[in-house]
């Protein structure tokens, strides 16, 4: 177990010849230290769909072409200047962008809309919320993978300082609807904590709520109560189907409908199920049905899909959605071999020009990571795969096909703790993402905040036309050197030029030199025109800019340099450049204003060129350099590495009566440049002039500010900076301070676990238990799709009996005659999943590999009673259901016969309580399984363990000695914290061994307590280990995070 942000203290349980453990330990004396840290065109008419809408000046320019052209131009003349959105934060602390509203109004195509609000429209280049076209940049967060509600606004203050403005987030029906007709929207299943958060950060949320949701779950979402109750196909419009999902979805739509964006929310958009085929007919009708339910229970922003690949489903027809998007995953999942790419995709623009060209191109679902199967590498290696130079490449060729709606899966992948995974995984659904599982920052966040922030910082980026690539031609244009390939696109309003080049062979790592013969507003130039090529160092891709406004009135000609951020800072334009320092970069742009500075550093030249100045970077050039300041513009070039130091948080607009106050471009657009923390989380300007900085550090740093001339001083979580301007060679701009790391925090070590109790935990396979109390396996029917393979036609599958998730166990009776020698049994629990078997006290074997395994077992000797009531226990460990078309999974015995004669009664246990009556209903329905000790509740904080026998965790169970060495040996552990069911090892497959586990689970300041359960599959000695560590120390966070570890009550049903 481990985390950068990690502490735990511990109870240890063990189980199989079966056992339990436990300890205490009192963290008042670092915890207290810790918490301080861590943290033109139609569309197509559907038979749903909506009115499609166009401006009230497109209208009258329509209708009175003839003498409207004055008053629109007037219209022009006199709101050019005009705010996107008011901000009355400091005097001069100004827009970083013009409104380009009325500047496309002339030119811009219809626009579409629901029907039922026009705060959300869409035309075929991009989404219109509150009349402004945006570019839809996100992140794919799962709220349930992370269950401590206060931690999300971590998350999402992290996406926010990406540069991203949305979020894509699953919601679970199986979590939140864990039995017929109960809703639990109660503590981490609760939804308004989720849009709470995400207004506060600033950041847009597209719900995917289901009912199917995939993401790796079990039963792909679908509530396990409904895999066995619903006799009718799942995600079909039968009737008892329906009746399942509408309470759940009602429940959905209620909690959607105050928080829309048409009502100040952050919710821009709602998706239909997910990863479907329009075919049959009853799969439609069952979105259809979807559609109409959120419809008449108030949900007015548009309706969405995601498609698996290009399967051009629900675009037209019935239960078509009011905007269609595809899911992308070129690089499959398997992390083993990381270096080993697939090509980019080529064919999106076209696709999406044939299947719906009259919305904008959507891509809810690109890769952004990989899960990892059991047995697989490690996410270490997934993070690889996926890594800056996939996302530079890849991500960028998304943009070359256009697309202007993209969210990458996963953003950050957290955790699928107790029973919340697929067969397919384990615990950590770290998923190599930018953020890690343990919310640290990996590299590819320092990629994504380069790309998102040029976004952020680029209107004209917005629409644009696709004009040719490299394959089909681009008019004037030549591309000099065949092993690049380049795609062009335009704005149609401004002409600014988008040149997006990557190697032709995507999968290339070697070094590629090209150079591009384009139209500008100059004339036709050849760039570079100072040095002979641009390269492309293996697996890079590179924008290539012309004509590109920055600021309220600045112009680039040209560039081959990549632009971090461009906007206005107090009344002076900024543009802010990087590239690689072993590379040569040259941009041409005009500048204005009188200099106070120019470059000192011999590898940075300008020269004059035309009204022009060109500036040519040569390799070697690291750190910041001030390419041109003056009090009107400033200029800057960096290395990528130094860029991704920098933050731009936004400014709030003080205008409290506007809703999305915190939004960059629809509440404020007012910013500033901080270079150095290791996190900026939010910032805000007072009205005495303090630049107010939140976030958090790794370590001392050199802190930069670029700042309205506003700022007279700065802070950094609520202390005093001192900063000037002495260290930047007479800047007026650019500010420095010293940002010191707390020695508070340097001197947190993490605790060692000891004083282990012990208790077993297998009363079963004891003489005279009684399993009087458990339900009698008698059904003769299922609505479970397989089957059983073998038996008497008894059906003993969990779900049946209202035990699905995590371990289950089965008593099988019968009367002996001497004559039964072993028992045939087919048991499943999915992939990875194990069992044991016993004959009354005596163990046989276990079984594990695969879904499913039949085999025989074989009694040992004297083991059997004659003439008296014998028992096989099974206990068998449920690693989830399947997802897809086979959600209800024939989970259990498929098949069971003894040699001879028959068995007489089967009974089976999982955990208390079943669907309706589990009583841990904090934790939730998936938290536990049906251990003894489970039931019991010895996983819980205040379990009374004083009888219990001292035992240290590593010397394993009583049957056998210690000395295995700790990887690969036959066992398996569920590790709970604080009563939380999170993590799962499987020593004999891995990989997993470090098992992240968040504040608001640990409590930072009190006691903790950690339970193993230990499962010994063969008659051989285990020595399991378990150490705290601290991945990392931060010092800052994102403010005080709530525990919530409801303690043992006494449990009557076990």
């Amino acid at each position: 177990m481990a985390s950068h942000d990690t502490i735990s203290e511990k109870r240890f349980s063990s189980y199989n010849q079966g056992s339990y453990a436990n300890m205490h330990h009192n963290a008042d004396d670092f915890a207290r230290e810790e918490h301080k840290g861590l943290e033109g065109y139609f569309p197509e008419h559907s038979s749903n769909s909506r009115t499609s809408l166009i401006t009230s000046v497109k209208m009258i320019w329509l209708q009175y072409r003839a003498w409207t052209l004055p008053v629109v131009l007037s219209l022009f003349l006199v709101l050019w200047s005009w705010p996107v959105t008011s901000s009355t934060v400091a005097d001069d602390a100004t827009l970083a962008s013009p409104s380009e509203s009325f500047v496309l109004a002339a030119a811009e195509p219809p626009r579409n809309s629901t029907g039922l609000t026009d705060a959300v429209q869409w035309d075929n280049y991009t989404l219109f919320i509150n009349d402004q076209r945006v570019f839809i940049y996100s992140g794919e967060f799962h709220t349930f993978r992370l269950p401590v509600p206060d931690l999300w606004l971590d998350i999402f203050q992290k996406m926010v300082a990406a540069g991203l403005n949305a979020a894509s987030i699953y919601i679970h029906w199986g979590l939140t609807n864990p039995a017929p007709g109960v809703i639990d929207f109660d503590d981490w299943r609760a939804l308004q904590p989720i849009f709470d958060a995400a207004k506060l950060a600033g950041i847009f949320i597209v719900l995917r709520p289901g009912p199917y949701i995939n993401a790796e779950t079990t039963a792909g979402g679908i509530a396990h109560w409904a895999t066995s109750l619903v006799a009718s196909e799942l995600r079909t419009n039968a009737t008892d189907f329906k009746e399942a999902w509408t309470p759940y979805v009602e429940g959905i739509a209620a909690a959607v409908k105050p928080n829309q964006v048409s009502s100040g929310g952050p919710i821009i958009a709602v998706q239909i199920d997910n990863e479907y085929s329009q075919t049959p007919i009853q799969r439609a009708e069952y979105f259809a049905q979807l559609e109409r339910s959120f419809l008449d229970n108030g949900v007015v922003v548009p309706l969405t899909y995601n498609d698996p690949n290009e399967g051009r489903n629900f675009i037209n027809g019935t239960g078509a959605v009011d905007i269609y998007g595809l899911d992308s995953y070129p690089q499959g999942f398997d992390c083993s071999h990381p270096r080993d790419w697939r090509p980019v995709v080529l064919n999106y623009h076209q696709y999406h020009e044939q299947v719906n060209p009259s919305q904008p191109w959507y891509i809810p679902e690109f890769q952004g990571g990989s899960f990892d199967p059991w047995g697989g590498p490690g996410y270490d290696a997934c993070e690889l795969l996926t890594g800056p130079d996939f996302q530079d490449v890849f991500y960028k060729q998304n943009w070359a096909s256009n697309a202007k709606l993209i969210s990458y899966y996963m953003l950050y992948g957290g955790t699928s703790w107790g029973g919340i995974p697929f067969p397919g995984v384990y615990t950590s659904y770290d998923y190599g993402s930018a953020i890690r599982e343990s919310r640290a920052l990996s590299p590819k966040f320092d990629e994504l905040k380069r790309q998102a922030l040029f976004i952020r910082s680029s209107p004209e980026f917005r629409k644009t036309d696709w004009i040719g690539d490299t394959s089909t031609g681009i008019p004037g244009v030549t591309l000099n050197g065949s092993a690049a390939f380049v795609t062009l696109l335009k704005n149609p309003d401004t002409g600014s030029g988008f040149f997006i080049v990557r190697q032709n062979n995507s999968t290339s790592t070697a070094l590629t030199n090209f150079s591009l013969t384009v139209p500008t507003s100059v004339g036709t130039l050849t760039i570079p025109q100072t040095f002979n090529s641009v390269a492309l160092n293996g697996r890079q891709s590179k924008v290539i800019l012309t004509d590109y406004t920055f600021g309220s009135k600045s112009h680039v000609l040209y560039s081959t340099a990549s632009v971090f951020f461009a906007g206005t800072i107090g009344g002076r334009d900024v543009l802010f450049l990087f590239g690689d320092s072993d590379q040569s970069h040259e941009f041409s742009f005009t500048p204005s204003g009188k200099p106070t500075i120019r470059p000192t550093e011999s590898n940075v030249k300008l020269s004059k060129d035309g009204s022009s100045t060109l500036v040519s970077v040569l390799p070697g050039s690291t750190g910041l350099v001030t390419v041109w300041e003056s009090d009107a513009q400033l200029v800057l070039f960096s290395d990528p590495v130094t860029a991704a130091t920098f933050w731009a948080p936004v400014i709030p607009s003080t205008d409290n009566s506007t809703p999305l106050k915190n939004f960059w471009q629809f509440g404020s657009n007012t910013t500033v440049l901080v270079g150095g923390p290791y996190l900026v989380r939010n910032a805000t300007i007072t009205r005495s002039g303090e630049l107010a900085l939140r976030g958090d550090l790794n370590d001392s740093a050199i802190l930069t500010v670029i700042a309205p001339p506003s700022v007279k001083s700065v802070s950094w979580n609520g202390v005093r900076v001192p900063t000037d301007f002495t260290g930047n060679s007479g800047s007026r701009a650019i500010r420095t301070g010293h940002l010191s790391l707390s020695s508070d925090i340097e001197s947190i070590t993490p605790p060692t676990l000891t004083d282990w109790k012990f208790a077993d935990s297998l009363p079963e396979i004891k003489p005279g238990f009684s399993d009087a109390d458990w339900i009698v396996a008698n059904h003769t029917t299922t609505n479970i799709t397989t089957k059983p393979i073998f038996g008497d036609g008894r059906i003993l599958y969990g779900c049946d009996y209202g035990f699905c998730e995590n371990i289950v166990l089965w008593r099988g009776h019968f009367n002996a005659t001497g004559s039964e020698t072993s028992a045939n049994l087919a048991i499943n629990g999915g992939s990875a999943f194990a069992a044991s078997v016993w004959i009354n006290d005596q163990f046989i074997s276990s079984t594990s590999g695969g879904s499913e395994t039949n085999a025989i077992y074989t009694f040992p000797e004297g083991s059997i009673h004659e003439g008296a009531d014998n028992v096989i226990t099974v206990i068998q460990d449920n690693m989830g259901n399947d997802e897809d078309s086979n959600e209800k999974s024939q989970r259990g015995i498929t098949g069971f016969k003894l040699n001879t004669g028959n068995f007489s009664v089967w009974s089976v246990q999982g955990k208390v309580g079943g669907y309706l009556e589990y009583p841990d209903k904090a934790r939730g329905i998936l938290n536990e399984g049906g251990l003894f000790g489970e039931r019991e509740g010895w996983h819980l904080p205040g379990f009374d363990t004083s009888t219990w026998t001292s035992r240290s965790l590593s010397d394993g169970l009583p049957s056998g000695g210690a000395g295995f060495d700790s990887i690969n040996q036959p066992y398996r552990a569920i590790l709970f914290v604080n009563g939380w069911h999170f993590g799962k090892r499987v020593a004999n497959m891995g990989p997993q061994t470090k098992f992240p586990v968040p504040q608001g689970i640990l409590d930072y300041n009190g006691k903790n307590t950690v339970a193993i359960v230990l499962w010994a599959l063969e008659n051989t000695a285990v020595s399991p280990s378990l150490d705290l560590i601290f991945d990392n120390v931060l010092d800052g966070g994102v403010g005080s995070i709530a525990v919530n570890n409801p303690p043992w009550k006494s449990r009557l049903t076990i």
